[in-house]
């Protein structure tokens, strides 16, 4: 190859680099027929080859329901049972009547919608790979590391601590931008917390150790990530998230009428079908960490389609950034020892910047093995 040939071909990557480091959306509003390469899996990865090896692989499955009012009235202890069973047996469960109104709901999904519609020169100025950035915008799941990129764009926003310091950083178009996702953002911290009370409670915690970890929480982290996954020309091939598990405590999870979302249940990769006005509310790695094993942080990925976008927003809630995790004392003993390491988000960050693991799983370098 003549040094005249090297050259454009060199110049042709880079120039191919740039265009998907600028996302997914800029990608689909172009117009697409096919699927670029830098977007398909190999073949065992892809969520097609799931149906065709194994029919039954793929189903769905009815999330247990936990009634937000029934658990903060009389009927919280069976309530409680039922909270405990979900997290043991799926890491996962719908929450209805949660007491945030349509009205914040509708005004966050409808400023999101319109953020992702911007044209990308505005939405550009918040594109960083600095993970520490307090507000980024960025597309795949990892854009530095990840050789094969995911069909997804996302808009991360850090909230807590210290939401109304944070919020002059945060985008200001569309108009109603923040006054929107900051209400938002309050709600679904209030929300956190009750729920937190209430899964301690279900752990066994007994008042006052509630009232010390809830102190803590009260100052935790809160990281807000609103996921656009445009229509694909060829969503067989790719996927809009990998197979991972969620850092944190727990993710309250806002979606769209638009299937999407699966989990790994009993070894199959299962749809979860949206419900109306609700969350999807997620175990996260902290919590498995912290309940010793007990509740379950499960994998998950995002599948995408040729005829909707989607769109989702994860308010993912933990200690603070500076804490360290590790499982709480009382669940540990000589029938159940120790399972976990001592963790913070140092090493979490270390974790990801680090490698492209086939499955995004920083759970799995936190088991002890005995």
């Amino acid at each position: 190859m003549s040094p005249a040939m090297a050259a454009e071909m060199e110049n042709t990557i880079v120039s191919e680099t740039q265009v998907y480091q600028k996302g997914v959306k800029n990608l689909a509003d172009k117009g697409l027929n096919k699927l670029p390469l830098k977007y398909v899996l190999p073949n065992s990865d892809r969520p097609a080859d799931c149906i065709s090896d194994n029919p039954n692989v793929i189903g769905a499955v009815e999330l247990p329901v936990i009634d937000f009012v029934q658990l903060c009235g009389p009927n919280r202890r069976h309530v409680l049972r039922s909270l405990s069973k979900s997290c043991e047996d799926y890491g996962f469960f719908q929450l209805i009547n949660h007491g945030i109104s349509s009205e914040v709901i509708s005004s966050m999904r409808e400023v999101c919608s319109k953020f992702f519609e911007l044209p990308y020169e505005e939405r550009a100025k918040y594109m960083s790979s600095d993970m520490h950035a307090t507000v980024r915008y960025g597309t795949s799941f990892n854009q530095t590391k990840d050789t094969v990129f995911y069909w997804r764009d996302f808009l991360k926003l850090t909230c807590n601590p210290n939401l109304h310091q944070l919020l002059s950083n945060w985008p200001s178009s569309p108009a109603a931008f923040k006054d929107s996702a900051s209400t938002y953002a309050e709600h679904t911290r209030r929300l956190f917390l009750i729920l937190v009370e209430a899964i301690l409670e279900s752990l066994g915690a007994m008042e006052k150790e509630e009232e010390e970890l809830l102190k803590e929480f009260e100052e935790g982290s809160q990281l807000m990530v609103v996921n656009c996954y445009p229509q694909c020309p060829e969503p067989e091939l790719t996927l809009g998230m990998p197979p991972h598990s969620d850092y944190g405590f727990l993710t309250l999870l806002l979606q769209d009428q638009v299937e999407g979302l699966q989990i790994h249940h009993q070894q199959k990769w299962v749809n979860v079908k949206p419900m109306p006005n609700c969350f999807v509310v997620n175990i996260g790695d902290h919590l498995e960490i912290f309940s010793n094993g007990r509740y379950k942080s499960v994998l998950h990925r995002v599948v995408v389609n040729a005829n909707e976008p989607r769109i989702s927003v994860a308010s993912l809630h933990s200690l603070p950034f500076r804490s360290t995790t590790k499982p709480w004392p009382k669940l540990v003993n000589e029938e159940n020892p120790k399972r976990y390491k001592d963790t913070d988000f140092g090493t979490f960050l270390g974790y990801i910047t680090s490698r492209e693991p086939k499955r995004k799983n920083f759970l799995e370098s936190r088991k002890i093995i005995y």
